[in-house]
């Protein structure tokens, strides 16, 4: 049932694109089409969990540490030290995908090495280690662990459910008739509005 709750809430109350409106920029910019939304979403799950799995682990046996018989804290590097690794992860995807699926990455184009700098990646990273799941039950921090990948996942997969559905809204607009004023960008930026306030109705869920 915990796991449940962790998962509802991530993908629906607090949508990591339209309740914290985070990862805005390839929301818009890889939402033309649904199948290069889809490729997009499967990469920030699998940049997002590995993200959480190796900046958890970074975070409580590095920046958080005895060393040499002293207990430090160096959590001020954190931002620095979290941003240095989801870039290894990304250039390994990017790598890995460009081997796969050539057209897919070729479709991507710039957005891909912009999960670099999507501050959703980094947002979940962060968000993650301050919600410290399971800590109080568990000092050993194990269930902490399963707990932040599990949400960060979610938080993925949340993604990925809004970019998918805003694709699917952007090419049914392609085929209606929008007024000239409002075709492209600006009903595209309603759209996503609205799709916002329709996820605010998930708030009295969890």
């Amino acid at each position: 049932m915990q796991y449940l709750i962790i998962i509802i809430s991530a993908i629906f109350v607090n949508n990591v694109v339209l309740s914290q409106f985070l990862g805005i920029c390839p929301f818009f910019g890889v939402s033309k089409k649904i199948s290069t939304a889809f490729g997009m979403s499967l990469a920030i799950v699998l940049v997002m969990g590995l993200a959480t799995l190796v900046t958890y682990l970074i975070q409580y046996n590095v920046l958080i540490n005895t060393w040499f018989g002293e207990k430090i804290d160096i959590t001020f590097m954190q931002t620095i030290v979290f941003i240095l690794v989801i870039a290894a992860l990304v250039q390994m995807v990017e790598i890995i995908l460009k081997k796969i699926n050539p057209t897919l990455y070729q479709a991507l184009g710039i957005f891909l090495p912009l999960i670099t700098t999507n501050c959703a990646v980094l947002g979940a990273a962060l968000i993650v280690v301050q919600k410290q799941f399971g800590f109080a039950s568990n000092p050993d921090g194990m269930l902490n662990l399963v707990e932040s990948v599990v949400y960060s996942m979610s938080l993925a997969v949340g993604f990925g459910i809004a970019i998918i559905l805003f694709a699917g809204m952007r090419e049914q607009m392609e085929l209606n008739n929008v007024p000239k004023s409002l075709r492209g960008t600006p009903i595209a930026f309603i759209t996503a509005g609205l799709l916002a306030l329709a996820f605010m109705g998930f708030q009295g869920i969890v």
